[in-house]
């Protein structure tokens, strides 16, 4: 199974998103740290799910990291994560 595929499925057993983006970022680090032959090193992720509300940025975070612990272990190398609840989605669409 690709690491996008797991990063995905982790994601929506652990936190039941409303709304869930993974993207393969790797091509556009190529030469930079961390990156390897095949990519699947850096992702972008950006997450809607009511798991989120009443917690910081930071704690949002931890719970992505904290599902995602063995990808970052074996070749995630970087991870951006855009973790909002359904109401800081709803607001940033009527933008």
């Amino acid at each position: 199974m690709q690491i996008a595929e797991r990063i995905e499925r982790k994601l929506r057993e652990g936190l039941d998103p409303v709304r869930l983006e993974v993207r393969d970022d790797s091509h556009k680090h190529e030469g930079h740290a961390g990156w390897r032959p095949g990519g699947e090193t850096h992702f972008h992720v950006e997450i809607v799910s009511a798991a989120f509300e009443d917690r910081s940025r930071v704690e949002r975070q931890r719970m992505v990291y904290a599902l995602l612990s063995e990808e970052l272990a074996e070749r995630v190398h970087a991870l951006q994560i855009k973790a909002m609840t359904p109401d800081q989605d709803r607001q940033t669409e009527a933008l």
